[in-house]
């Protein structure tokens, strides 16, 4: 017996049947009529040669025969329930991209370019999503990454968007910043810090400031949060250039005495390998990815 699509009702009414062992229950899943299920198991019956169902005084149960059908037709219908629940969440969505990165590299770097963005691809959409967690490219999860890393992590293709000089940062009104004028100057002031791999420690050895306890006074998980605590006056902090960057524009923050560090890690873009960006995060990768060499070139 071929499955067509005549048949479909059928097999929904008898699936719903057996699991309910009940042809009123059924119906009322079904928004049908108690007798209107049976005719479609009838149906089946008929078609098939034998009885799916014993039919008794206190209701039905399944046959042996109605068994075998009936974990099919569930597993089946359940299969097909899936992939329509999935292209109804998909719809419309071709054009939207959701972006996992960091919320420094959003607020300082990503959201002052994004009109451009907008302008170049008015059709797509941006889910951007801030944290700390690695991507989980599932299929619930992003299309696609903005890390801050080394740039590599298994099952993904990484990109290389930016490197950055680490240098310390303060508030031009700080109390006695007015009187640093060397590196080791700055080991004297209160320190924020955030929770970066390189920190004060790595700086003060490349500035060769040797005996000394930095006084780390305020540590935050993000870099935005220690450098609006820096600039307010807190502490001086250590900054990473492209995030210091509008800081230093604004004259919220200035720049102390003492030499650049590269930073060991680097900002990139990551994508999954086992599957293809679609056109539209395709697209937004592309773009960034121009917008960085723009800015190094």
């Amino acid at each position: 017996m071929s499955t067509r699509a005549e048949w479909l009702s059928a097999l929904a009414a008898f699936e719903s049947a057996a699991r309910h062992q009940n042809f009123a229950h059924a119906g009322e899943e079904l928004h049908l009529t108690a007798s209107a299920v049976s005719h479609h198991v009838r149906k089946l019956e008929s078609r098939l040669g034998l009885p799916l169902f014993q039919r008794h005084a206190r209701g039905v149960s399944l046959t042996a025969a109605g068994r075998q059908l009936a974990d099919a037709a569930s597993s089946s219908l359940a299969d097909l329930e899936d992939v329509l629940r999935g292209l109804k969440a998909s719809s419309g969505d071709d054009d939207l991209v959701r972006i996992a990165t960091l919320h420094s590299f959003v607020t300082a770097w990503l959201m002052p370019r994004l009109p451009r963005f907008a302008e170049a691809h008015p059709q797509v959409r941006l889910s951007i999503e801030t944290g700390f967690a690695i991507a989980r490219f599932d299929d619930s999860g992003p299309d696609l990454a903005i890390r801050h890393g080394p740039g590599q992590w298994p099952g993904t293709h990484a990109t290389r968007l930016l490197g950055e000089q680490l240098f310390p940062v303060a508030s031009p009104t700080m109390p006695g910043v007015e009187a640093v004028a060397t590196a080791r100057d700055v080991a004297r002031l209160p320190l924020v810090s955030d929770n970066a791999r390189q920190g004060w420690p790595d700086w003060f050895r490349a500035a060769r400031v040797l005996g000394i306890t930095p006084d780390e006074r305020y540590r935050f998980t993000d870099s935005t949060g220690a450098l609006e605590a820096a600039a307010t006056g807190l502490g001086a902090v250590l900054a990473r250039e492209h995030i210091v960057a509008r800081y230093l524009a604004s004259g919220r923050l200035v720049r102390l005495p003492g030499p650049s560090v590269t930073s060991r890690w680097s900002y990139y873009v990551v994508e999954p390998t086992h599957r293809r960006l679609r056109p539209a995060a395709r697209a937004f990768a592309d773009w960034v990815i121009a917008e960085a060499r723009a800015e190094a070139d």
